[in-house]
């Protein structure tokens, strides 16, 4: 007959196995000009900063399905680039969209600070340049992703952004932080758009401030999407929103500048901007991201 230690050694190794097999371990590698992301030996996201690209972007961003939550140049709207982070018209250059002699935004220095463990941590880098004109921008940007659940994927992404010049930027609908959702998600295939405040679709969040939104549909059986939340700490918060249907929304202030007047930021100027993105199985009830806004708030 085993003595009571015997169980109680096999049943505290239960517990640490348990424990070790649950940890979630996420890890990244860097291919070039790229860098990819796994959770638990499953395919996240690449982060791609190649310099034959307008700017630096996130695709694919897989769900729980393993299929991507994003989409990769539409064919009307081939300057959406899944996940990403631009501007238009800013002193006189275009760091959204047309050909990269308009403007480009180009990664001087991305490093992997932090992988292996339950979260990876990138440091990027960009100078923002075109041909025969001096940078306006320089910006710099931790990337921190984690997975809170197995359902739920995270990605932080806070960037500022230092005027190495008088800056102008006219009034934009093409600006700074932006997300386009995959077809299969968005609400002209059936999909959900919703706000923070609870109005739906484009015609209920266009233009209207509101800290986050969410993007959801049914692939299968199976309901995943993907939320964008706008940090109190940004200028501008809460930004109102430039959506569309088809899947494309994007917290802008530069669409709605006061008196409808240019942007104008000062040489040494710094603007910080901090974005949480949201993966998820389910719709924005079910991956209960109220309350997730409500924990991202006090950090």
């Amino acid at each position: 007959m085993k003595s009571p230690h015997f169980y109680q050694f096999i049943a505290a190794f239960a517990l640490v196995s348990s424990v070790a097999i649950s940890q979630t371990k996420i890890t990244a590698m860097k291919y070039n000009s790229k860098i990819d992301i796994t959770i638990n030996n499953n395919f996240f996201t690449s982060y791609i900063f190649s310099q034959d690209e307008k700017y630096p972007f996130f695709f694919p961003v897989n769900g729980p399905s393993n299929a991507s939550v994003t989409s990769m140049r539409n064919g009307n709207y081939p300057h959406h680039s899944s996940l990403f982070f631009g501007c238009d018209r800013v002193n006189d250059g275009n760091y959204w969209q047309e050909g990269l002699e308009k403007g480009q935004i180009i990664a001087l220095r991305t490093d992997i600070v932090q992988s292996g463990g339950e979260k990876v941590v990138i440091e990027n880098e960009c100078i923002w340049r075109r041909p025969n004109a001096n940078a306006p921008v320089k910006d710099f940007r931790t990337i921190t992703i984690t997975a809170p659940s197995k359902d739920l994927y995270q990605i932080d992404f806070d960037v500022t952004m230092e005027m190495l010049m008088d800056v102008t930027i006219l009034k934009t609908n093409h600006s700074l932080f932006s997300g386009r959702m995959d077809p299969d998600l968005a609400v002209i295939n059936g999909g959900t758009m919703v706000n923070a405040e609870g109005n739906t679709g484009e015609k209920g969040t266009f233009g209207v401030k509101s800290s986050w939104i969410d993007c959801s549909g049914k692939r299968g059986d199976k309901v995943e999407g993907m939320t964008i939340m706008q940090h109190p700490s940004n200028p501008w918060y809460p930004s109102p929103w430039f959506t569309r249907d088809y899947g494309f929304f994007s917290p802008t202030p530069m669409y709605w500048p006061q008196d409808d007047k240019a942007t104008v930021l000062k040489k040494g100027d710094k603007l910080a901007l901090r974005y949480r993105v949201l993966v998820h199985a389910g719709d924005h009830k079910a991956a209960n991201v109220a309350q997730l806004f409500e924990k991202y708030k006090s950090e």
